[in-house]
């Protein structure tokens, strides 16, 4: 087995970040955070088949006293529902789980934030174990604590803030990845240059072709860098209350476009998240641009970026730009002062923007 990469997230609940292939098959790597008896694994359609019995026997050969069990939904971001929250509640109840049981989030970034807020929300909290198998997952959702379901009027908007226990990144799993969600994932990797460090844009223009091309070490490095910064911010700020809103650079208008196409990533239809964080990234260096904080030549690199890992950087035909403002008005970023937006200086030096005219946000949805 290569070599474990860590990083550590520090804070009141600190816990690893551990990244290597194979490590779903390391029963004493999944058993160690586990301080109870019963365990369940939450999994959707797609994962299930591939990863779901391997880390089952992996878990009972460490731990043979442990008692196992699984709640597998159907895949997509449709499911992140407060109906399939509920069942994995039931779930739960039959299993028997008791308050120093563990949910185990086997999966994407739906699986890890319905697991976690169903965790969050057992018996007023029990331990959640993030095992990630999609890059955007392994450095964004799974990393941090935000817990959450959907509603029909915007994303994320039941939800609470969970640490995980434990991360374990087996990036093995990204073998198996489509080619799409590889591409999504790496919307996320660029974003962590794009708001904290314009040398890791450059790393990352200079290795965008063995990143493409599933290349072990770029991979597992830009996975160590991409957890790096985010534990760096998250120890400062836990429930994004300052500096951790950077992290949602380009996600107010991907959001919006998310929602306003009804969660249709998953079905062809429309973006999925990467891919519409992708598109907001583009919007929100242009709208600082338009707002004279910025040159258009950082802009310009990043969406030449973005292409060159194919990428979309432009809203779907058919969005209507007053459909999108009405739903950044309901985001979560929106506060007392009006819409607010991760915007930056130049590449590495995002800041958060308060009070943003409805008249310049309109402007650039209407150029895009």
């Amino acid at each position: 087995m290569s070599a474990v990469r860590k990083v550590e997230v520090a804070g009141d609940n600190s816990y690893s970040i551990e990244i290597a292939p194979g490590l779903l098959d390391d029963g004493a790597c999944l058993a160690k955070p586990l301080r109870g008896r019963h365990a369940l694994i939450v999994s959707d359609r797609n994962v299930a088949p591939l990863y779901l019995e391997r880390v089952h026997a992996s878990l009972t050969a460490a731990k043979p006293q442990l008692s196992v069990a699984s709640f597998v939904i159907p895949s997509g971001e449709h499911e992140k529902t407060l109906a399939r929250f509920g069942e994995c509640l039931h779930a739960l109840a039959e299993l028997g789980a008791t308050r120093d049981a563990t949910v185990i989030a086997l999966g994407g970034g739906v699986v890890g934030d319905l697991a976690g807020f169903a965790a969050a929300c057992w018996m007023r909290g029990i331990d959640c174990v993030q095992l990630p198998t999609t890059l955007l997952a392994m450095v964004d959702s799974s990393v941090g604590g935000k817990t959450a379901v959907d509603l029909p009027a915007g994303k994320n908007l039941v939800g609470a803030f969970h640490p995980p226990r434990a991360v374990i990144a087996d990036t093995a799993a990204l073998r198996t990845l489509p080619e799409r969600e590889l591409r999504a994932g790496l919307a996320e990797v660029v974003k962590y240059g794009a708001i904290f460090d314009a040398s890791f844009l450059v790393w990352l223009e200079q290795q965008a072709d063995a990143l493409l091309a599933r290349d072990d070490e770029a991979l597992a490095e830009a996975i160590a860098r991409s957890c790096g910064y985010k534990a760096e911010v998250v120890a400062r700020d836990p429930f994004e209350r300052g500096d951790r809103a950077m992290l949602n650079f380009g996600h107010t208008f991907g959001h919006a476009i998310e929602t306003e196409q009804g969660y249709a990533g998953t079905t062809g239809d429309g973006l999925n998240h990467g891919e519409a964080v992708a598109v907001g990234m583009v919007l929100a260096a242009r709208l600082s641009t338009a707002l004279g904080r910025a040159g258009s030549a950082d802009a310009d690199r990043l969406q030449r970026l973005l292409e060159r890992l194919g990428l979309p950087t432009a809203i779907p035909a058919g969005l209507d730009p007053q459909a999108l403002l009405a739903r950044m008005r309901l985001d979560k970023k929106a506060d007392a002062d009006g819409l607010r937006f991760i915007l930056w200086d130049a590449a590495g030096a995002a800041r958060i923007v308060s009070g943003v005219a409805d008249e310049a946000v309109l402007g650039v949805l209407a150029q895009s």
